[in-house]
Parts: C-alpha cells; structure tokens; sequence
C-alpha cells in the first residue's frame, strides 16, 4: 500500500474516532491548540501545514489559538471528507486542499511549520518524515501528536483486537514508540528531537473526572515513570538549517497606548551568553513600546556587565545597573524598579529570549483593562517542558496554600515575567532579597485590590548554550513560604500588606 492510502486510513480512524469515542474532544483541541502556538512560538505570517486535517476541527483551533494570523495549508487526503466538509466557512488564512498522493501538489512549497494528528505508525511513519522534512524551510519544525504504546488503555485494545476480533481495524496498523520514532527522525536528518508523554485525560476516563483531572494531568505529565502511561506522544524535531542561521522575526507592536511608554527590568547574574539575543528580539519585536531596556547585573563573574555596556553604546535605551554586594534578585528587582521610568513596566528573566511571540498575551490584558498581567506557566493551555518534579511539587504546594489563606484563585503568582501599570509598582514594597520576592510582586497586587489577569506561556527548561539556572529549591523555597505567612498574617491582623520604608 502506498504512502498516501495509508495516511488516508489513519485520518479515516481518527476522524470516527473523534466522532464516536472521544467525549474530551473539544477540550483536547483547544489544548492541543495551544501547544502549537507555544511550542512554535509563533509570528503572524509564518505558515503551518497540517497533513491529515480531515474535518478541520483542529485547524480552526490552531488558527484562532494566534487569532487567526497564520496562513494555514489543512491538506486533507481522504476525499470524501474532503467534499462532506466542503459547504463549511473558514477564515481566510486557511488554505483547504485535497491530496490524491503525496506530497502531490504540496511538492514545491515550504512551509515554517508542520503539524498532525493520529497518523504515525510502523507502516508509514519512515516515508512520511522524510517527506515531511522536504517540505520545511532550513530549520523548520514539526510537531505531532500520536497515541502512546505505553498506555495501558492502547495495550487493552490491542489485546482485545487480537482475541476477540473487536479492534481489528483500528489496530492493523500500531504506534510507535519513543525509541523508534527517535530513531527515525535522527535517520531522516532532524535535529534537537523531542518526544515525551503527553495528556492524562482521554477515554474511558469517566466525563466527572474532567475537572481534577485538567488539575492532575499537568503535574502527571512531567511525574517520573508515571508519565509514561499518558495517553499521547509529542513528538517534535527541527529541520537543520546553515550553521549562523537565524529565525526571521517581527514586530508584535499592536498596541498604541505602550508605544515609547515601556520599561523592561532584566535582572541579571552570568548571563553574557543571553543578554545580546534577548535585547536583539526585544528591539525587533516590540522595539517601538520600548522607553528603555534596564539590565541590573547582579555581580556577575562573567561578561555580563561588558556586554550590556556594549550594547548601551548603540542603543541609548538600554540601561545598566551595576549592583554592589551582596547578591541577591530581589535587591536586584529593587534596583531595577526604582530605575524604572516608563508608565509600563515588564519584568523578565534572561532566558525568556524564545518565548517572546507569547508576550502578546500580556499586553493584550492590559490593554483590555488589567493592572497587572502575569506569565502562567501553569495554565492548562500552558506548556511545561523538562521543569524538575520536585519543584512542581513545591510550586503546586504553595499555590494551594495561598488560595487557601488568602482566600484568592491564581495559578502562578511566582514567575518573574509579569508586566504592570507604574502605579501598581509605586505600592510594591519588596522585602526578600532572593528569588522569593517574584511570589511578592504575584501577591501584593493581588492583595491590594488590583485587577490581575494570568496568561498561558510556555515554559522549556534552558539548553546548554544559554547556561545553568542559580535558584536552589532547598535553599530559596522556604522563603517563599515566609513571604506568604508574612502577608497572611497582615491580612488577618487588618494591617496594611505592604510596609513602606520611613518617609515614603
């Protein structure tokens, strides 16, 4: 059977799968969605095709997860659901196509993205890749989501189609395991392959399960061993590309109210490797709602500090503090804020560099109205990639607590990626010196009665080349909780939640 017959197949079972089985469908989409937009870090104008689109339900999804930005080419192979779907509208920047073979007419167009869903298997998953890797620009990426071998549900069926017969269709054809589809992808040439577990939540799984189980999916996802029994694959690889090639960007500037009015406070301690890119994308993205860029070096042992006077030298915007001992991010914070002089001020880390694209979301709430909007890494429309288990534990742990005494719902208070009105920042009183003062620029305006709004970000851990992290769990995760006791016991005495120094 050729390559074609065998995706249409795949894209016919999954299309009665959607239809008779999967009551979490339109849930799953959204998420999935989501994925896309943040695993791709998307710019408007960069194009996805999606093999294997069928009825297009997860088409739409993906277009209006970036609100429709994205030229989208949904090539649907079987033609019967082809026509069936035919009389349907769809947005403009999406592209239906019929594929009587392929790649078919597919075969000179490139495309920055490539997505499916449900069509690997043992049969066509070598042919396919490599076809797919054709039809990507120089480092172009996929990104795909199949069922997981490892599933016990997957392992049933199997078993039951080949006793009793019930499955027999569904089952001619078989997953692939994360060893093989890793050795596929390295044989066909990608490179920077990922491939892990994904999402608790899908058949039989009873419907009354799905609110804890949206809760519990996030943190099973990244639970050793245990993740290996999720439902799905992700399976996602790049396309090599020349060895100084960079990914074309573009400014996100949508947004009149911030032009020339932003701050952004970077603290910063041995970061010479990410201080240059991350200024360059800030200037190319948002470079028109930057009033300055202040970079606190935090005593750095390395280049830091030369480096981002370097880059002040050619761009008067960016601002360096050199902070004296002892070290410390919240003295850092400190220092940085009260350098602040835009009506907008944005905190962030230096190894943000890649989720840029997904600050849109941030300006887009207060825009609309927030007071503050914070980067949620743990949003079920987030993505949460390589964090160390233990320290989901511990954020998962504090996060309970505090809507708990605080009698508040938020879900990441703690990230050091929020952007704020100046007059927010004016009634922030930091009093950790370490990482823990990022839980008090989350809860202090919480407290005080402003309008906090969180939006999905993903989160990857850094790769070699960006350097290592120096926040400790065991040294620095208590303080969060003394952060959260000390506000709690405000509250309940009826004191103020922020103490200002003498004369203030």
């Amino acid at each position: 059977m050729d390559l074609i017959e065998l995706l249409k197949k795949q894209e016919r079972l999954r299309e009665d799968y959607w239809e008779n089985v999967d009551y979490f469908l339109s849930i799953r989409l959204k998420w999935r969605a989501q994925m896309v937009r943040h695993f791709f870090h998307l710019f408007p104008g960069d194009s996805i095709l999606e093999v294997g689109a069928g009825s297009c339900r997860w088409t739409r999804e993906i277009s209006e997860a970036n609100g429709n930005r994205n030229p989208i080419c949904a090539a649907v192979l079987d033609k019967e659901i082809y026509e069936k779907n035919n009389h349907n509208s769809f947005p403009e920047n999406i592209e239906r196509i019929h594929l009587d073979k392929f790649p078919g007419k597919l075969s000179e167009r490139r495309f920055d993205f490539i997505v499916g869903y449900q069509l690997l298997t043992d049969e066509n998953a070598g042919v396919l890749l490599s076809e797919l890797k054709n039809l990507l620009k120089p480092g172009g990426q996929i990104l795909f989501f199949d069922p997981n071998p490892w599933n016990p549900y997957y392992r049933i069926r199997r078993f039951v189609s080949k006793v009793f017969f019930f499955f027999k269709r569904a089952e001619k054809n078989e997953s692939l395991n994360r060893m093989d589809l890793f050795a596929l992808l390295s044989e066909a040439g990608y490179i920077k392959i990922k491939i892990l577990p994904y999402d608790f939540l899908f058949p039989p799984l009873p419907k009354i399960l799905l609110w804890p189980m949206q809760n519990l999916s996030l943190i099973l996802e990244n639970f050793p061993y245990v993740r290996n029994f999720a439902g799905s694959l992700f399976i996602w690889a790049q396309k090599p590309a020349e060895e100084n090639w960079k990914r074309p960007l573009s400014s996100l500037v949508r947004h009149d109210c911030f032009k020339g009015r932003l701050s952004v406070v970077v603290p910063c301690h041995n970061e010479e490797l990410n201080i240059p890119p991350l200024i360059e994308n800030l200037q190319t993205c948002y470079g028109e709602y930057i009033k300055e860029i202040v970079v606190v070096d935090d005593n750095s042992r390395d280049e830091t500090a030369k480096v981002a006077e370097g880059l002040a030298h050619e761009d008067s915007r960016i601002k360096l503090i050199r902070r004296s001992m002892p070290n410390g991010v919240g003295r850092a914070l400190r220092d940085g804020f009260a350098a602040a002089q835009g009506d907008f001020v944005l905190t962030m880390d230096c190894d943000f560099q890649h989720i840029l694209p997904e600050l849109t979301g941030l300006f887009d709430a207060v825009a609309e109205g927030a007071d503050v909007a914070v980067g949620s890494r743990f949003s079920r429309e987030s993505v949460l990639l390589n964090y160390a288990f233990t320290k989901i534990l511990a954020n998962r742990g504090f996060h309970i607590l505090a809507n708990l005494l605080l009698g508040k719902h938020f879900r990441d208070a703690t990230n050091n990626l929020k952007l704020m009105r100046k007059e927010v920042l004016k009634n922030l009183v930091l009093e950790a010196d370490d990482f823990a003062a990022n839980a008090e620029t989350g809860l202090q305006p919480i407290l005080l009665g402003y309008k906090v709004k969180e939006v999905p970000i993903s989160w990857i851990n850094r790769s070699v080349d960006m350097g290592f992290s120096s926040f400790n769990l065991m040294n620095t995760g208590p303080n969060y909780f003394v952060v959260l006791f000390r506000l709690v016991f405000r509250k309940w005495l009826g004191r103020d939640i922020v103490r200002h120094p003498p004369g203030k």
